[in-house]
């Protein structure tokens, strides 16, 4: 009997020490898995968890980006645009909610799954468009931005990964981009159609994938 206490008492130190090791391990995997300035999912991270959501027949796939964000960060300095970033980042984030996944892809470019409950999709984004268009106050000043979004439902296109989808939705966006832009054109009087997206003519892209564009 004191043999065996005495190999449980000699072996506890090392368990400990491989528990905390495993911790510190299982802390710095959440750490590498999450943008260090907006403290979302990296590309990395969002399409392992985006595509576990996918599973869901529900599933609204958003691709969204910030207008204009190089010639924010040129007029207010990095640090404006870094507010601008942190700030739609949890705008899109407490949107979605926590049945969907929202991660940074890179720069200016954010990217949500969301559980489409009650088949408004179009409603529960032309909310959002409010919500992400709203000032930001930064540290000397306040930013007025928009921004961009394109959507797809993901039951619309059943043969297609997420990254496909990921594709069709930056389709849809870019048709918001340039639709927007042609209706600012028209508005000042000159003399030429909206241009619907140059990518929308793509051999195998849909025409006719949903877009959701912030107003200007």
């Amino acid at each position: 009997m004191n043999t065996w206490l005495t190999m449980v008492a000699a072996a506890a130190p090392v368990a400990s020490g491989w528990m905390a090791h495993t911790l510190w391990l299982r802390r710095r995997l959440n750490v590498a898995r999450r943008d260090p300035l907006t403290g979302l999912r990296t590309r990395e991270a969002f399409t392992r968890c985006a595509t576990a959501v996918l599973r869901d027949p529900r599933a609204v796939v958003v691709l969204a980006d910030v207008d204009r964000f190089k010639q924010i960060n040129d007029a207010f300095g990095h640090a404006a645009g870094d507010v601008l970033l942190k700030a739609t980042a949890d705008r899109l984030a407490r949107h979605v909610g926590r049945s969907g996944v929202v991660g940074r892809l890179g720069g200016d470019e954010f990217a949500a799954v969301l559980i489409d409950d009650h088949g408004t999709a179009a409603d529960t984004l032309a909310a959002l468009h409010g919500v992400l268009a709203r000032p930001v106050d930064g540290q000397d000043s306040t930013v007025h931005t928009t921004v961009s979004l394109g959507w797809v439902r993901a039951a619309d296109f059943p043969g297609d990964d997420l990254s496909a989808l990921l594709r069709r939705a930056d389709e849809a966006m870019y048709a918001a981009k340039q639709g927007r832009a042609g209706t600012r054109r028209a508005v000042l009087g000159r003399l030429f159609a909206t241009v619907i997206g140059r990518r929308a003519g793509r051999a195998g892209a849909r025409s006719d994938a949903p877009a959701v564009g912030v107003a200007a």
